[in-house]
């Protein structure tokens, strides 16, 4: 018997599907200014290469009000609680300009 794929390889990320990122990106309309314009920009961006934890993530930010999101956005405080989650640690690095690997390669 010839297996075509090892059984323990990773699997490569999930993407979320068009229609889900259709509804973030509606989802991220917002009424204050400062963070339409942060969440349209990264999606702009980056909404192709997130994968279906991130935009889990980004869903329960959008769930936020706009003062509390805008507060993560910034960094004026950490995410605590339910957002106390490593998806949502990283996107938040990601919608400040940065990444993980360039973050975990820092000094």
């Amino acid at each position: 018997m010839i297996q075509s794929e090892r059984p323990n390889a990773p699997l490569p990320p999930q993407r979320p599907d068009a229609e889900a990122l259709r509804r973030l990106r509606w989802r991220a309309r917002r009424g204050l200014l400062e963070n339409d314009l942060l969440l349209a920009r990264f999606l702009e961006r980056q909404a192709e290469t997130l994968n279906t934890a991130e935009a889990d993530a980004l869903a329960l930010l959008l769930d936020l009000s706009d003062a509390e999101l805008l507060d993560l956005l910034l960094g004026r405080r950490p995410p605590a609680g339910a957002l106390d989650l490593a998806a949502v640690r990283d996107l938040l690095l990601r919608l400040r300009g940065g990444s993980r690997l360039e973050d975990a390669s820092s000094p």
